[in-house]
């Protein structure tokens, strides 16, 4: 495999160097603009992945296809509930990150494929019903500044936030536009001994009801001292510590939890075979294999071995209660942020 890994690692390169240039739009891999592109060799990718994830992928499914992707990002929340709004006039074709518990909420914009690398994805993620497709597992961690915060010191699990030491010093993005933030919120009131309400209470109150610009800000902050502790994804945080970051991760002593993030084909959606092609190629061995490494993100495929131990324990997320409670959760938490309490 050494030889594929350096093809990958020089189309990496290329890729990153591209992005600045890329845009919303990531196509024109073949040399040719949008417009010279025929309707059949066309795909609108909504993506919450960040460009560094996100554009080595599409520069290499456009290159291996010869189909033009234009890429629209945002929060995964926040494109989601676009998808929706949109229904089957809208021009997505495929949701391309986020947590696949909020693809769960909208699954009702989806339609069923089994990808032809289903034999291979693991057995957890496999769903009767198909209407998403997992790309990578994402565990939650905690960070903390290691120039400002000794690690003696350190909090060391999710309950530790709230003994007092840590109130206006957490970095936290909001759940109502971020899929992962969603997620850590989840977790928090699946693994801690409270209750539901008492651990949104103590968090918006740890966080003086201040919320990060987005997930990426979270890191931000917290490397550059604003805020001294954060919660963000395990893949983001060794990123940054590659590239000199001064932060540390803590894998929360409670457990932590890997929920996938997905893939789906839009309900409607106007190219729907090209949608089908890049659920399989997220998926695939070639892709598996780039996000473990050089995304720095665990594969989901049962035929791949990590180079690495992998940490933290992990809990057992329970992915139903996650579907039934996220709208009532962000509603409560919207409320608690707002100052006007969270109900009962």
């Amino acid at each position: 495999m050494k030889g594929k890994r350096n093809v990958w690692a020089v189309f990496l390169g290329i890729a990153v160097a591209a992005m600045s240039a890329a845009g919303c739009v990531a196509g024109e891999s073949s040399g040719q603009g949008p417009e010279k592109v025929s309707e059949e060799k066309r795909l609108t990718v909504y993506t919450s992945h960040k460009q560094e994830v996100y554009a080595p992928i599409i520069k290499e499914f456009e290159e291996r296809t010869g189909i033009w992707v234009e890429v629209v990002p945002g929060g995964t929340t926040e494109l989601l509930e676009r998808i929706r709004e949109e229904g089957e006039k809208g021009s997505c074709d495929v949701m391309f990150g986020g947590g696949v518990e909020s693809y769960e909420v909208f699954k009702d914009c989806f339609v069923s494929y089994e990808s032809t690398q289903s034999d291979h994805i693991e057995s957890i993620y496999r769903t009767e019903d198909h209407v998403w497709t997992p790309f990578t597992e994402l565990p939650i961690v905690l960070i903390y500044n290691n120039k400002l915060v000794d690690a003696a010191s350190a909090p060391r699990g999710f309950e530790d936030l709230f003994d007092g030491n840590w109130d206006g010093k957490v970095s936290f993005a909001d759940p109502g536009r971020s899929g992962s933030s969603c997620t850590m919120l989840e977790t928090m009131i699946q693994v801690l001994p409270m209750r539901e309400n008492e651990v949104l209470e103590q968090f918006a109150r740890v966080l003086g009801r201040r919320m990060a610009a987005g997930s990426g800000a979270v890191l931000d902050e917290v490397s550059e001292g604003t805020y001294l502790v954060g919660l963000t994804l395990e893949e983001t945080a060794k990123k940054y510590i590659d590239r000199g970051a001064a932060i540390s991760i803590v894998y929360p002593r409670e457990g932590t939890s890997t929920v996938a993030d997905g893939c789906a084909v839009i309900k409607g959606a106007e190219h729907e075979e090209n949608a089908k092609l890049f659920v399989d190629f997220i998926v695939s061995t070639d892709v598996q294999r780039l996000a473990v490494e050089k995304l720095y993100r665990r594969t989901v495929r049962d035929d791949i071995t990590p180079d690495q131990k992998e940490e933290g324990s992990i809990m057992d997320f329970d992915l139903g209660w996650a579907v039934k409670n996220q709208k009532s959760i962000l509603e409560r938490w919207a409320a608690l942020m707002a100052g006007n309490g969270g109900g009962s």
